[in-house]
C-alpha cells in the first residue's frame, strides 16, 4: 500500500480520499476546512497543518482543487523541490491544459512524475468510488497511477500526453451542457403543449433524441426520484462549476481557432443563470431559466 498525500478535501476530494483509506492506503490530507479534515480523520485517515507537511514523505500526491490558479500555486518550484525523488503527482482538478502541461514540466524537471486526471461522475460517483478518470501524461506514469485511480473509480482512460486529460474533460462537459439545455428546451416545449413530462421523456428516450440527461439526470422535477431536479436542484454538479468548465472550453477554442458556437451559447446561458443567484444549484436547474424566459 502507498503513502498518499491528498490536497483538497472538498465535496469531491474528501470522498475520494476516504475511498483510498478504505482500500488500505495510508492517507494524510490537507484542507483549509476543519470539517473536511475531521471527516477524513473519522474515516481512519490523518491530516496535516500544511500541504507540504502532508506531502513531503508521500509516495503519491493527489490534488483536487478549484482552478488552475490554485494548482499552479500549490505545485510551485519550492513545493515540488521538497517532495521525494520519483514522487507520483496526480492532479484531479479540472483546469486549463496550458497550466496542466506547465506544472507537469516543472515536476519532471525536479525528478517527479505527474499526470492530469480530471474526473467525471460527480459527488455521487466520488462517494461510491465509481468515478471516471480521464488521464493525460506519459504512458509509464499512467500505468503507475492506474492502481491508485482504481481505488476511486471504475473507468480509467488514457487520453494522451500531459494536458490531454483536461482537454477531453472540457470537451465532455461542453457536450453535457449542450444536451442538458436541449433536453430542457424540448421538455418545456412539450409541457407547454399539455404533454406529461414523464411520458414525453420516455418517448424521447426510445427515440432519436435519446441522451444521458434524459436517461439518468432528467431536469424536470418529479420525473426521476433520485435526480437533483426532484430535490429542488440541490447537490449534484453546481451551475458555477459548469460555468467554469464552459469557460475553459471557450478558452481552448480560442487557442486553436476552433468554432464552438453551441458551447459559447451554453456558457452565456449558464453565466446569466449563475449571476441571477443560482450558482450553487445543480446545472440541470437551467430548465428554470428557460421557464422564466419564455
Amino acid at each position: 500500500m502507498s503513502n498518499i498525500a491528498f490536497i483538497g478535501l472538498g465535496n469531491m476530494g474528501g470522498p475520494m480520499a476516504i475511498n483510498l483509506v478504505k482500500k488500505g492506503h495510508h492517507v494524510i490530507g490537507f484542507d483549509l476546512s476543519h470539517s473536511a479534515s475531521e471527516a477524513l480523520i473519522a474515516a481512519g485517515g490523518q491530516t496535516s497543518d500544511s500541504a507540504i507537511t502532508a506531502a513531503k514523505d508521500a509516495d503519491v500526491v493527489i490534488s483536487m482543487l478549484p482552478s488552475g490558479k490554485h494548482v499552479a500555486e500549490l505545485y510551485s518550484e519550492e513545493f515540488i523541490s521538497q517532495l521525494k525523488p520519483d514522487t507520483l503527482i496526480i492532479d484531479s482538478s479540472t483546469i486549463d491544459a496550458v497550466t496542466a502541461r506547465s506544472v507537469a514540466q516543472m515536476a519532471a524537471s525536479k525528478g517527479c512524475k505527474m499526470i492530469d486526471a480530471p474526473v467525471s461522475g460527480g459527488t455521487a460517483g466520488a462517494q461510491a468510488g465509481t468515478l471516471t478518470f480521464i488521464v493525460g501524461g506519459p504512458t509509464k506514469d499512467y500505468e503507475k497511477a492506474r492502481p491508485i485511480l482504481k481505488c476511486m473509480g471504475q473507468n480509467i482512460f488514457h487520453a494522451g500526453d500531459s494536458g490531454a486529460g483536461q482537454v477531453a474533460k472540457i470537451c465532455n462537459n461542453m457536450l453535457l451542457a449542450i444536451h442538458m439545455i436541449g433536453t430542457s428546451e424540448a421538455i418545456n416545449l412539450g409541457v407547454r403543449h399539455g404533454l406529461e413530462p414523464k411520458i414525453l421523456s420516455e418517448i424521447m428516450q426510445k427515440s432519436s433524441g435519446r441522451n444521458w440527461s434524459l436517461e439518468v439526470y432528467n431536469p424536470y422535477p418529479g420525473v426521476m426520484e433520485n435526480a437533483p431536479s426532484s430535490r429542488a436542484y440541490s447537490g449534484g454538479f453546481a451551475v458555477d462549476l459548469m460555468t467554469k468548465d464552459l469557460g475553459l472550453a471557450a478558452e481552448a477554442g480560442l487557442e486553436t481557432r476552433t468554432s464552438t458556437p453551441l458551447g459559447n451559447a451554453a456558457l452565456n446561458l449558464y453565466r446569466i443563470w449563475s449571476e441571477a443567484g443560482n450558482g450553487t444549484s445543480d446545472f440541470s436547474s437551467i430548465i428554470q431559466f428557460l421557464n422564466k424566459h419564455q
